[in-house]
């Protein structure tokens, strides 16, 4: 295929078939060629085109026959119809049957290319929009990507706007909102589609082999390096790069991640020949960079390298109108997964709690509940027994909250409380008991609460905790 697009001339004259295919090859179309309406109806079945140009008056099959027949194909065809007789009647009769324009001979070059790229732009432009349709609709079927809530509603509005361009985006909220899900939606609706899509954890690999993991090593770079390692960047050469947690890099990495922002390469260790790649970046994070880099911690430069299009995904909390769709979609998703029958229906109190629930994991920990309700269920139904306690019964949050305040620290409930802060001030308490029984160590106190270390971690940065050193 031309870089510029595909195009198929159909028209009964060899003079002016020849004519438009120097025309278009020579600005960078690939052009195919057909005599009569029936041999264009052939070629476009045999594969759809960028775009058509089809002579109004052909001997057999006319052009406007050819036009119809060839938008019940592809409702998308973009096909402009070329005459010497052009008038009013014609071009409505052409518009009414899904021409995209009317080109009356003779003809200067100029104006053809410019229609044709016109209808191209047009064409690309719905092939986008379709793109992104699919792979929202794939991410709804496959991994829960659901939202019928406003924010989330603008959420997918500005994917929709993002997908085509190649800017880095920078996708921020507290973790289990669905950060990976959106940077799959803006690579599947891209033009890289069809390329690699490479998910990087930066917190999970440790900061002395993230270096080598990015960007890859040569042969003897240090120690136990036994042979050369392309590094992800140059997997994902062509695709998307999707690094999460990118709050975690450390100073010398953010030095080189700018550089491959701002210069499309990089140096793989032990080397000293740059390699260039074409990679779309999209970062993520649920702690404030904008804090970071007032504390030092991360450079402003590529902070604002990475944040050109900010994507802020909502708490389950602030979208409760999404609830119910995605605890039905984990009740199909967990029955067909363990052989039950559950019922999608909840009842009006099963509803009501997990509703009013607080949800500190967000998605993620709705999707852990449900999975568990419908392991243990005893009947074809989800019922306030399937629940966790914490879920089933809300009394205990505030049970807790009293306990961690002391005897003497009840809350006043005449002045009125905010019931999220509450429970933000309990977690922000029990993590720093944990803490400060384990002496600081991370992994043995996320043991102790039931969490993963890589939650745990997540929860520490985003509320600022000290951790010793």
């Amino acid at each position: 295929m031309g870089k510029k697009g595909s195009i198929l001339v159909c028209d009964d004259e060899e003079i002016m078939r020849d004519v438009l295919e120097t025309i278009l090859s020579g600005a960078g179309y690939k052009v195919d060629l057909a005599k009569t309406g029936e041999e264009a109806i052939e070629a476009y079945e045999h594969r759809p085109f960028d775009l058509v140009l089809m002579d109004v008056s052909m001997p057999g099959m006319g052009g406007l026959t050819a036009l119809e027949h060839l938008v019940r194909l592809d409702s998308e065809a973009v096909v402009l119809m070329v005459t010497a007789y052009a008038t009013f009647d014609t071009a409505i009769s052409a518009w009414e049957k899904g021409a995209a324009g009317v080109i009356r001979k003779p003809f200067q070059n100029e104006q053809i290319l410019a229609l044709v790229a016109k209808g191209i732009r047009s064409r690309r432009k719905e092939e986008e929009r379709k793109s992104l349709r699919q792979a929202m609709s794939r991410s709804v079927k496959r991994d829960g990507f659901i939202g019928r809530s406003e924010v989330m509603e603008g959420v997918f509005r500005l994917v929709d706007r993002v997908a085509p361009a190649r800017s880095t985006v920078l996708i921020t909220g507290e973790s289990g909102t669905g950060k990976e899900l959106v940077a799959k939606a803006i690579h599947e609706a891209s033009p890289r589609a069809d390329e690699p899509f490479v998910a990087v954890n930066c917190s999970n690999i440790p900061s002395e082999l993230l270096e080598s993991e990015l960007f890859g090593h040569t042969r003897g770079a240090f120690t136990g390096a036994v042979a050369a390692k392309k590094g992800l960047f140059e997997v994902a050469d062509g695709g998307s790069i999707f690094l999460d947690e990118i709050g975690d890099l450390r100073p010398e990495l953010q030095v080189k991640l700018l550089r491959v922002i701002q210069e499309r390469e990089f140096t793989p260790l032990g080397d000293t020949a740059p390699c260039k790649v074409d990679v779309r970046i999209i970062a993520a994070t649920n702690i404030d960079l904008k804090e970071a880099v007032k504390n030092g911690t991360f450079r402003e430069d590529l902070y604002y390298r990475l944040s050109v299009v900010p994507i802020e995904l909502p708490a389950l909390r602030d979208r409760r109108e999404d609830i119910l769709p995605l605890a039905q979609y984990f009740i199909k998703k967990y029955s067909d997964e363990n052989g039950r029958q559950i019922s999608e229906n909840l009842s009006p109190e099963v509803l009501s709690l997990l509703e009013n629930y607080y949800y500190p994991g967000n998605v993620r920990e709705l999707e852990n509940i449900i999975e568990r309700a419908v392991v243990i269920a005893q009947t074809d139904e989800v019922t306030v027994d399937c629940l966790r306690p914490e879920v089933s019964d809300p009394s205990r949050a505030m049970d807790m909250i009293k306990r961690t305040e002391g005897s003497s620290g009840e809350i006043d409930i005449a002045r009125g409380v905010n019931f999220y802060d509450e429970i933000k001030k309990f977690e922000i308490d029990l993590i720093r008991r944990a803490l400060d029984q384990t002496g600081g160590h991370q992994s043995r106190a996320a043991r102790l609460l039931g969490l993963n270390a890589t939650t745990l971690n997540s929860k520490i940065k985003n509320h600022n905790i000290p951790t010793r050193t």
